[in-house]
């Protein structure tokens, strides 16, 4: 049969493969969100007293047996390690109370607690104080907010009494972007592996055909460009937030058409949607190759102007790491920014001046704040650099910068120091931490799961001037943008693409 060739063999295996090896990938992205975890088990379970209903009869000697209230006790080896493939940081944990983890022992009262730990692992001991979090009350053990490298684990060994062996024990807990779940492993102290040998043999069937397909399609003639390539020239302006989004989407378009030269050139989403309504004005040759991001809609006063709904960004408030605030309300955002609060002692913080870190008049980012947030404009500029008060008669220091990185920066080297940033920009950035909005953490994947009231997001518009040609490279960008790696690409760079089912709805929503 013609069909029966070894290219479309191999390719519907892969297929069949790549199909299973996405569903277990599938599965295990929602299982671990983000690759955080932490892991949970019993490794012991025992009756050291001699009441048997458990129906293990014990023999006891020494202090087992002279100790008043051993009658029916029980000691209990609980393992708590991170088994994710990301380290666990003490602000992870997402309770409101001081520590991290419940520990819930049905039925039983707890006596006495042991905590240990690996050997090298002895820093781990500074944190469990009674400062700490670390407390027990009838059959609940509270236990801190302990940080933990990829592998890290330790035990605690619990004494209690009123209960028998094998009854109900979880672990209470949250962490952002993971999970607290139970896990099992042959022996006590084996390491559960991260993939299963079903897991590693697909893989490893995966890369076989993966490798024999590549080789049948290299020695075969090239393969003509994807369908929708055009040549030219264009610039991308507008939004800095969005512009690494841009910038990778740019370089694979020219990767995939040959021909095609993609500039971005990000200064803001105002400076943008104006210099694409100037340039559209002055063109006698109908839409310019131009595209303008903007972090919200256009302003009025361009009505040449197409929008095109790209992503929904979430966007995120960020302090400097000497202040010890992690939430603020609403109203006392609306406050600082009124520069009503002069000094973090206001808000029960150290005592240090309030420096606003803000973006210039072009930020799309800037606006979002003020539209979403503020409910306002901020108030007026009083500082060059963010230190010093050029306007002595200004409540507060309050400073412009021109780009993300720039306020990032500037609020990561400023005891402080405030401001705001596109969210996956300000993830991981070292000397400045995140803050929650009346208790909402900033997160993507809560807004596509739709259980988000995390106020600071907005729609990612691409403007043109007017409808583009269809065989324009403008149109085809586009349409790059909004389909397969294109959405990969948004995705990768912490954005919801409106192109999926439900970024369509919220797209069409907001």
């Amino acid at each position: 049969m013609e069909w029966l060739s070894a290219e479309n063999v191999v390719a519907v295996g892969t297929a069949v493969i790549g199909v299973v090896a996405s569903a277990v990938m599938v599965w295990y992205e929602r299982r671990v969100p983000r690759r955080k975890r932490i892991g949970y088990r019993v490794q012991m379970d025992n009756p050291i007293g001699d009441d048997v209903r458990s129906g293990r009869a014990n023999v006891r000697l020494g202090l087992f047996d002279e100790t008043p209230g051993m009658t029916d006790a029980t000691l209990v080896l609980l393992r708590i390690e991170n088994d994710g493939s990301q380290s666990i940081a003490g602000d992870d944990y997402t309770s409101r109370e001081r520590h991290g983890l419940t520990a819930v022992f049905t039925d039983r009262t707890i006596r006495g607690v042991s905590v240990t730990q690996p050997p090298g692992t002895e820093h781990l001991m500074d944190h469990f104080t009674p400062a700490a979090g670390l407390s027990y009350e009838d059959g609940v053990l509270r236990i801190p907010r302990v940080p933990l490298n990829r592998g890290e684990h330790f035990k605690l060994l619990v004494l209690l009494s009123g209960g028998d062996v094998g009854r109900e024990i979880r672990l209470i807990g949250g962490l952002r972007d993971g999970e607290v779940s139970p896990n099992r492993s042959t022996t006590p102290d084996d390491q559960p592996p991260l993939f299963s040998r079903a897991a590693r043999l697909i893989t490893v069937l995966l890369t076989a055909c993966v490798v024999t397909l590549a080789l049948i399609v290299v020695l075969r003639d090239d393969s003509p460009p994807p369908i929708g390539c055009e040549k030219g020239t264009l610039t991308v302006t507008g939004s800095t937030a969005f512009a690494p989004v841009m910038s990778e989407l740019a370089k694979k378009y020219e990767q995939d058409c040959e021909g095609a030269d993609i500039v971005v050139d990000a200064h803001g989403s105002t400076a943008g949607v104006r210099e694409l309504g100037e340039a559209g004005a002055k063109s006698s040759k109908g839409a310019p190759p131009v595209i303008a991001l903007s972090d919200g809609p256009k302003p009025s006063g361009f009505p040449q102007l197409r929008e095109n709904r790209v992503a929904v960004s979430v966007f995120v408030l960020v302090v400097n790491d000497d202040l010890p605030v992690r939430n603020l309300s609403l109203a006392d955002v609306r406050r600082l920014y009124r520069g009503e609060i002069k000094n973090w002692q206001q808000l029960g913080g150290p005592n240090r001046p309030v420096l606003l870190v803000s973006r210039d008049a072009n930020s799309g980012t800037r606006q979002v704040f003020q539209r979403r947030v503020l409910g306002r404009g901020e108030i007026a500029n009083s500082s060059l650099d963010c230190v010093h008060k050029d306007d002595a008669t200004a409540p507060v220091v309050r400073c412009e910068l021109d780009s993300t990185g720039q306020v990032l920066s500037t609020v990561a080297g400023l005891p402080g120091a405030i401001g705001y940033s596109e969210l996956n920009l300000a993830t991981g950035y070292k000397g400045l931490h995140q803050l929650t909005l009346d208790g909402h953490a900033a997160s993507v994947e809560d807004l596509e799961h739709g259980t988000s009231s995390y106020p600071y997001r907005e729609i990612e518009y691409a403007y043109t001037y007017g409808q583009p040609p269809a065989d324009s490279l403008a149109s085809s960008f586009l349409t790059y943008i909004s389909r397969g790696n294109g959405q990969d690409v948004i995705r990768t760079h912490g954005h919801l693409p409106c192109g999926t089912p439900v970024g369509l709805k919220i797209c069409g929503t907001n």
